[in-house]
């Protein structure tokens, strides 16, 4: 079965994952960290992207970035994995795959889920038990910004939303990442359905309710729509494209059912 083309971004941004084979590790020692920060750091310069956030987890990695042309994405994942892949394959004489499948991708276009995201990206090692706070996890862009390091990260986007004056943003930046994420930014690998698909199925699952029509529910029942929609294996975004509703409200009416 052909893989479904992948879904380009109207703003450019992108929240990107990609993992080890069978959950390998994709690091071993720091020169393997610092290694991949490089050739992201060469591409940036090259092409001209844009990085808001990363962190490099010991078996996958997430990017926070905006490509500078639309389309640009897949030839700069392309060459950062093939790259990276070669470099690692010649230091631990090792041949074939190193990444799992190919690398996930979320088009971001809500500008109210920018900072989210970048705390979501920013707790990961927090949530997988590796450290107590964001701060204490060298391997992501959360250094970058308390230490106002403008290199790798692209820091002002973040922080010019929180406020103009950079002392205060980064108070801002600080008091936000005290606050734990229970947004879900997971990315599925389930093939992409048509908004038609999307409809029928919706309508079939609920018995008659078209998606436009959920938002227009009581809360209480729509909440109760979402979570059922949700636990028949629809994912966040998928229902966010379907009914118009936010992520947000969506992950929370699944949280609470």
């Amino acid at each position: 079965m052909s893989r479904p083309p992948r879904v380009l971004s109207e703003t450019g941004l992108y929240h990107i994952i990609f993992r080890g084979l069978n959950r390998q590790n994709l690091f071993e020692e720091d020169e393997d960290y610092i290694k991949l920060l490089e050739i992201i750091n060469e591409i940036k310069t090259v092409v001209g992207i844009q990085i808001y956030a990363y962190c490099l987890m010991t078996n996958h990695v997430h990017l926070f970035l905006r490509e500078k042309e639309s389309g640009d994405i897949k030839a700069i994942m392309h060459k950062l994995l093939t790259r990276y892949v070669m470099w690692y394959n010649r230091k631990y004489q090792r041949s074939g795959s190193l990444i799992g499948n190919r690398y996930n991708s979320e088009p971001i276009e809500d500008e109210t889920y920018y900072l989210t995201l970048m705390r979501y990206i920013h707790q990961n090692p927090v949530k997988a038990g590796m450290v107590d706070k964001p701060e204490e996890y060298i391997w992501s862009s959360y250094s970058d910004y308390i230490n106002l390091k403008n290199e790798l990260t692209d820091i002002e986007f973040g922080l010019s939303i929180l406020s103009e004056e950079e002392d205060q943003a980064l108070k801002e930046f600080k008091k936000f990442h005290e606050i734990m994420e229970d947004t879900d930014f997971s990315i599925s690998n389930t093939k992409r359905l048509t908004d038609e698909q999307l409809k029928r199925r919706i309508i079939k699952i609920t018995g008659g309710i078209r998606p436009e029509e959920i938002t227009l529910r009581a809360k209480a029942d729509r909440d109760s729509i979402l979570a059922l929609l949700r636990n028949e294996g629809f994912t966040i975004g998928q229902l966010e494209r379907a009914t118009g509703i936010s992520r947000g409200i969506i992950t929370r009416a699944n949280v609470q059912k």
